[in-house]
């Protein structure tokens, strides 16, 4: 059961929750503003916050992350700035592109790179195949009352009470030039855990219970989830660990758990007891909403393609396998376009779905825990000589130690599992592509479209189900007939295993330089690490195409800018731009890049009087009194999206728009903070449509002084639609709250424009 409440809730003595219709009768006294300070989010975040308003927040964060897909371009965007040196820990990990199986040198290009800047500015560098990003600042750097900020979406360490945000690259940017992250104080929801997991039941399962209540009705959107009440001591540390870092898919901003003593033996078990405090609410806390889960009523889920909030129980699945499925395929047929088709029910035998492929891994699925309940369910079992097949990825070299000095890595092995080291590429679409027409379940963070590695451009499509480790090797144990892990005898499952924590792969082959800088030496860059290009600073007036037209109930990042084997050319940003929108509106990259070069003759002083297209769209709207002077607008390509943004941090979701000449997001409303805040820093307008949008591709809206609007109130920004046919109609923009750096980011043409004035570089 789980439970959403309409309205405010108060917290009484951690197990006591009151509507806040009912709290005077129930003799709580305390005003809502008043009992918010109870939360623990308050605690942390004003002890991070230096703004001295508690809700204009300006936080400074205690250490960093980035993986092998994002830190370079950050390490670019600082440098150019005026940065010499790591202010704080920022740890630099190589567990994305590790393969270096794409684009011959490039990948291990970045990873020299890598160690290279850790060694300039004084970083942490964890070499490929050590641990993925989350594991290693999990084991290393979570603490309570800590805040972390990552360059990848899944930065969530909330049960090791620690606030923790992914981010895009600008905003860590931002840190390493000791500038902070600007945010108003959020709403924080509390997560009411009551009960225990049954058998069986993994923390994927709950996970998923709960995206599968908030996602749609943006719930939880940009707020945090703070998860309190008695249902937290059911699980030890390393499965609210796993709960915890599948928050990002709920669109939340960030997340916190109260503590306890478990959470202190995890911290002890690493060697870091001393970052252990405990953290509870204040005896009345009040949360913005509550989402209330039955632990004890978690059933075993799986989420179908192409999102994990398409969650369904395994058994009501089971039950409605034809409805159900072709639901999913007409779904496929969506994404394919014309150009790939995915069959589910040609996969249905006797009543029962048969799956192609097992994968458990990456930061939400290797957790030590989901791993040795695989083994058990899968020891002495054997996974078949079929088309099924099963892979496992610990998150980390000591967990995989670990497991093997149990036995465990021994009992996966001989049923048939591949083992493999410390990888995200399942998740992101570098790794264990299925075949085409493939289904494929994982214990991995996310599902979308294209997210396992197919090209529906290419005629190819594979689709992913997300699925607990548990039910996975069930279903593997069944060689590959789908299987919920409750179906097994109840003994199969121990949740109480025991861990012990080995240092030695990070103490031999981590670099560890925070605070040992060394400004002489050299960054080793190979051919395809590009600095970023020259922006210029916004105009007065703008005048935008629209270059792609996205009428999707959402667009993600990976839709934006694909990932998988394209994430290998991250580190050249106008090469990387080649893919934008690749798999969404192929022609998109050809427009931008043409209104980009008209662009560029404009700058370079070209009269551009006489060029056929901006010569009739000023001419139109010179005939219905809109006065404007082409010498003096910007021209530049903007997309408009219903609701862009949802998944990954990635920045270059939008920096891939501003390369090639993107000047402007229109949007109904933007899927999360990061997005947008992505969008800003790359010198983008975050504009906003109230009404449908009445353009279409090729069509052109002019803004007139959007560069004196950014000084003022953005609640109405005129501006003029020119169509195709000459006709000219007026529209009213809008631009929801920016703090005075980002009105400055955007009108200095990105970051590093207002990083390097401020300077005086």
């Amino acid at each position: 059961m789980v439970k959403l409440y309409e309205g405010g809730v108060y917290l009484r003595g951690g197990k006591e929750l009151v509507r806040e219709s009912e709290a005077a009768a129930a003799g709580i006294a305390a005003t809502p503003e008043e009992a918010r300070q109870g939360t623990i989010a308050w605690s942390i975040l004003q002890a991070h916050n230096t703004s001295g308003d508690p809700e204009a927040l300006k936080i400074r964060f205690d250490a960093m992350a980035s993986h092998d897909i994002t830190f370079v371009g950050i390490i670019q965007t600082a440098r150019a700035s005026g940065m010499t040196e790591f202010p704080l820990p920022y740890v630099l990990t190589n567990c994305h592109n590790s393969l270096c199986a794409v684009g011959g040198t490039i990948n291990e290009d970045d990873h020299v790179f890598g160690l290279s800047a850790a060694k300039k500015y004084g970083g942490i560098f964890v070499p490929p195949h050590i641990a993925v990003i989350h594991s290693f600042m999990r084991e290393n750097f979570a603490g309570c009352g800590k805040m972390i900020l990552g360059s990848d979406s899944h930065t969530r360490y909330g049960a090791l009470g620690t606030m923790a945000v992914g981010e895009g690259g600008g905003e860590l940017a931002k840190q390493l030039l000791c500038d902070t992250y600007d945010v108003a104080y959020p709403g924080v929801v509390a997560i009411y855990l009551t009960g225990a997991p049954r058998p069986g039941v993994g923390p994927h399962d709950v996970a998923l219970a709960i995206i599968r209540a908030v996602f749609a009705k943006g719930y939880v959107k940009n707020k945090v989830m703070e998860f309190v009440g008695p249902g937290i001591a059911s699980m030890n540390t390393d499965y609210r660990n796993g709960v915890d870092v599948m928050t990002t898919e709920t669109t939340c901003l960030s997340s916190i758990w109260a503590t306890d003593e478990d959470t202190h033996a995890f911290l002890a078990m690493h060697g870091r007891g001393g970052d252990y405090r405990e953290l509870r609410p204040a005896d009345v806390a009040y949360y913005d909403g509550c989402v209330e889960v039955d632990l004890s009523s978690v059933k075993p889920m799986i989420a179908l393609p192409f999102h994990p909030s398409n969650a369904f129980e395994i058994d009501e699945l089971n039950e409605n396998l034809e409805d159900i499925l072709r639901g999913v395929e007409v779904e496929a047929a969506k994404v394919g376009g014309g150009r790939a088709s995915l069959s589910l029910m040609d996969k249905v035998v006797d009543g029962r779905l048969h799956v192609q492929q097992g994968v458990i891994a990456g930061c939400s699925g290797g957790n030590f825990g989901n791993v040795v309940q695989a083994a058990r369910a899968l020891k002495g079992a054997n996974t078949g000589c079929g088309e099924f097949s099963l892979s496992v990825y610990p998150t980390s070299q000591p967990v995989a130690l670990e497991l093997t000095r149990q036995g465990y890595v021994y009992d996966l092995m001989e049923a048939g599992a591949i083992v493999r080291t410390a990888f995200c590429g399942p998740c992101f679409g570098a790794g264990d592509t299925p075949a085409n027409n493939g289904l494929s379940i994982r214990h991995t963070t996310r599902n979308f479209p294209n997210r396992e590695g197919s090209k529906p451009g290419n005629g190819q499509l594979s689709a992913v189900a997300l699925m607990d480790a548990r039910s996975i090797a069930a279903t593997a144990a069944a060689g590959g007939v789908l299987t919920a892990a409750t179906d097994l005898p109840d003994e199969t499952w121990d949740e109480s295993c025991e861990y012990r924590f080995d240092s030695a792969p990070y103490d031999k082959r981590v670099y560890w330089g925070y605070g040992k800088a060394a400004p002489a030496d050299e960054l080793v860059e190979g051919p395809n690490i590009k600095p970023w290009p020259a922006m210029e600073p916004l105009a007065d007036d703008i005048l935008l195409r629209i270059c792609s037209k996205i009428m999707d109930p959402v667009t993600t990042t990976d839709e934006l800018i694909p990932s998988g084997e394209t994430s290998s050319f991250r580190s050249n940003p106008l090469g990387l731009a080649e893919f934008t929108l690749s798999r969404r509106d192929p022609e998109y990259v050809g427009r931008s890049k043409a209104v980009d070069a008209i662009e560029k003759r404009r700058v370079a002083g070209e009269d551009l009087a006489a060029e056929p297209e901006l010569a009739r769209v000023f001419g139109a709207l010179e005939g219905a009194g809109v006065s404007a002077d082409s010498a003096k607008t910007e021209f530049g390509s903007m997309i408009y999206a219903v609701k862009p943004g949802d998944g990954s941090a990635r920045e270059q979701a939008a920096s891939c728009q501003r390369v090639i000449g993107g000047l402007a997001n229109v949007v109904s409303e933007y899927a999360t903070k990061r997005y947008r805040s992505n969008v800003m820093n790359w010198g983008m307008v975050p504009f906003q449509l109230a009404s449908e949008p009445c353009f279409e591709v090729g069509d052109h809206l002019f803004v007139p002084g959007i560069r004196a609007a950014l000084d003022g109130d953005l609640a109405d920004v005129a501006a003029y639609v020119v169509r195709a046919d000459g006709s000219v109609s007026k529209v009213s923009l809008y631009v929801a709250d920016m703090t005075p750096e980002e009105r400055a980011i955007v009108k200095a043409g990105c970051l590093i424009n207002y990083n390097r004035a401020k300077a005086g570089l």
